[in-house]
């Protein structure tokens, strides 16, 4: 599609700021349009189709985050408004053909996970349940409005599609008693199916909402998945702001308001352990049984990316707890090598630190010396393609996955402007 002038004028604003630094500056400005130049589709309604990449879906989480970057130009160029309109009504308009879908074909075309159990509708690349699509899409649309004033995304598709997403979560706080929902993949590794007859493992109640799928499109191993029940909770929150201001409809706000307490109540009551070392930190998963799974994954939410989300200050002390715990070898997905250290995931192989971790961790840092250590990971770590990637082998950066990965580059150059906004470059 044609790029917005407004953008490339962005990207020479910032790459003056990088002078000093030749390499950062070919990072982002390689990395900051590359939604635009390569994965983003125009459609004949209006509504614009994100491929993640190297995969050809469109991810409602995904497409979020790879047009995320670009909210600070929406609010002062058209063009970039529309083209975040756009993917707006894409993402809604999915949502209410499938809610329990991660991932979608361009047109209804049966592409995608096809002999996955129950079959997919024609339109559904793949039907993972994650909390995080939901949330995704939502915060996209609150943070659109909050930066143009623009009003108009909140049409009679959103207050639907809004419902459907409420109405979804509440079934999901009583999974086993009360939701449709399976999911069985047959033939692949044990991460990518929901066991015990598609329904994953036992939960109780806890107020939380079950989610089958992390964001990495792993399965959870207990039905809690709590950076996505806290990123819930601050899309709720966005509801009920919205719903206050366009709709008026006090019987959703208080709906959402009931909901949004008993995740929250849930998190606090369930999720905390009280860690030897760290003290008390949140647990990444838990099944209201006491069981708990400590670590984190790469992808957002994360614990680590807390504040990003919105859920708690980056000054908060359970998130300083939890963040030091995160950063640290206990974490057993943090891996160090010779290139660097960092955050990986169950996703990619033992010893790959993900591009998109470093970048949440300088997102979430007020510390010029942390900043500017990650960014030379991250500059060091291209295996000079140029773009950021997946996971790569901290002894060995060459040694990486998914050379076209939108997300990771959007996410990237984000990172890039936050540091140099904060004046450490």
């Amino acid at each position: 599609m044609k790029v917005p002038s407004a953008v490339y004028n962005r990207i020479e604003k910032y790459c003056k700021k990088l002078e000093n630094y030749p390499k950062l500056a070919e990072l982002y400005r390689n990395c900051y349009p590359n939604t635009l130049e390569t994965t983003v589709k125009e459609k004949d309604n209006g509504e614009l189709f994100v491929l993640t990449g190297d995969i050809p879906a469109m991810w409602l989480r995904d497409s979020t985050a790879q047009v995320s970057h670009y909210l600070p130009l929406a609010g002062e160029d058209e063009e970039t408004g529309n083209i975040i309109r756009g993917v707006i009504k894409t993402q809604f308009s999915y949502i209410l053909k499938d809610p329990y879908a991660n991932a979608f074909n361009e047109e209804a075309n049966s592409h995608g996970h096809i002999k996955d159990i129950p079959t997919n509708s024609p339109w559904v690349w793949e039907r993972k349940y994650e909390i995080d699509s939901l949330c995704y899409p939502v915060r996209l649309a609150y943070l659109y409005y909050k930066s143009t004033g623009d009003g108009s995304i909140f049409d009679a598709d959103f207050e639907k599609a809004a419902k459907t997403i409420l109405n979804l979560w509440k079934t999901e706080q009583r999974h086993f008693e009360n939701s449709s929902y399976r999911f069985t993949r047959l033939g692949c590794r044990w991460s990518d199916t929901l066991h015990n007859n598609g329904m994953g493992m036992p939960v109780s109640y806890t107020g939380m909402t079950w989610s089958g799928f992390r964001p990495s499109d792993d399965a959870c191993t207990f039905g809690y998945l709590v950076p996505s029940n806290m990123f819930a909770v601050v899309a709720l929150g966005y509801l009920i702001e919205i719903f206050g201001k366009v709709y008026n409809d006090e019987e959703f706000i208080k709906e959402c308001d009931i909901l949004r307490e008993e995740i929250e109540h849930g998190i606090e009551s369930y999720a905390i352990y009280d860690h030897p070392k760290y003290g008390k930190i949140y647990a990444c998963e838990t099944d209201g049984m006491g069981n708990r799974k400590l670590f984190d994954d790469a992808n957002v939410p994360s614990l680590l990316s807390i504040p990003y989300i919105g859920y708690a200050d980056k000054n908060d002390e359970m998130y300083k707890r939890t963040r030091a715990f995160i950063l640290s070898e206990d974490n057993p997905y943090f891996y160090k090598g010779r290139f660097g250290e960092g955050v990986g995931s169950p996703h990619t192989k033992p010893g790959f630190i993900w591009h998109i971790a470093l970048s949440m961790q300088g997102l979430t840092s007020d510390d010029p010396d942390e900043m500017r250590r990650i960014l030379d990971i991250l500059a060091s770590t291209d295996a000079d393609t140029g773009y950021m990637h997946e996971g790569f082998n901290a002894d060995d950066p060459t040694d990486f996955t998914r050379k076209w990965f939108a997300w990771s580059n959007s996410i990237f150059a984000e990172f890039v402007e936050y540091a140099v906004d904060k004046g450490i470059l």
